[in-house]
């Protein structure tokens, strides 16, 4: 089975029970003018991510694996928001890209590099865990998932939330130290420092280059 060379040691995954999670890579968060710079935000924090998570995009479809994006969203009434949320301010209103994180919305949307093809999962999700009140469990019950890479934005709030929930459900998780990203470089850093903690705590850290290579050894063994 392939290995990557990760924190707090090594991670092996079997690629027929290993997901790929994109988590929130959405228009409102990552492009100039969204909602996460109109925050006061630097989105250049996190649209470093997009091009190793390109990358590794094209080589986890090479090797057919499943792919799980999901988007931070609500319903246009928004009868799926907590009060609050909808207190702190942005959610509904009108942004530069449509009215922010509603579904539908352009800005909801993820961004075009990123774009799911056919045939990939794609989970809208009303907070900020990928398993609340989603399909996900159901979805990686049917793929007969054991273990999920873990991509996206941002390290310390969805992504963060998303593997503790993994976690407690038996996921092992090895996250993505260059695919993940905050608008905060200390975020960042302890974000990462706090999964890989403990042996492991939450889960692994690695980078896309050893996923890929680790895939591309084992494509070649086949």
């Amino acid at each position: 089975m392939p290995s990557v060379d990760a924190l707090p040691h090594t991670f092996t995954f079997d690629p027929d029970k290993t997901a790929l999670l994109v988590i929130d890579m959405q228009r409102d968060f990552l492009l100039p003018g969204g909602f996460g710079e109109s925050l006061g935000n630097d989105f250049a924090q996190l649209s470093r991510t997009i091009e190793p998570l390109s990358a590794l995009l094209t080589a986890w479809r090479a090797a057919s694996l499943p792919i799980i994006h999901t988007r931070e969203g609500h319903l246009p009434d928004l009868s799926d928001c907590p009060p609050s949320k909808l207190a702190r301010g942005g959610i509904g209103e009108q942004g530069a890209f449509g009215r922010i994180l509603v579904r539908g919305e352009y800005g909801h949307d993820i961004v075009d590099e990123l774009a799911p093809l056919d045939g990939e999962f794609v989970v809208d999700k009303p907070g900020k865990g990928a398993f609340y009140a989603t399909e996900l469990s159901d979805i990686l019950d049917k793929l007969q998932v054991q273990k999920l890479v873990v991509t996206g934005v941002t390290t310390e709030v969805c992504v963060h939330t998303t593997v503790r929930e993994a976690n407690d459900r038996g996921y092992d998780c090895l996250v993505l130290s260059d695919c993940v990203g905050s608008y905060f470089p200390e975020f960042q850093r302890v974000g990462l420092e706090m999964i890989a903690a403990q042996g492991g705590i939450f889960g692994w850290v690695a980078d896309s280059p050893s996923v890929i290579a680790a895939l591309a050894a084992s494509q070649e063994q086949k």
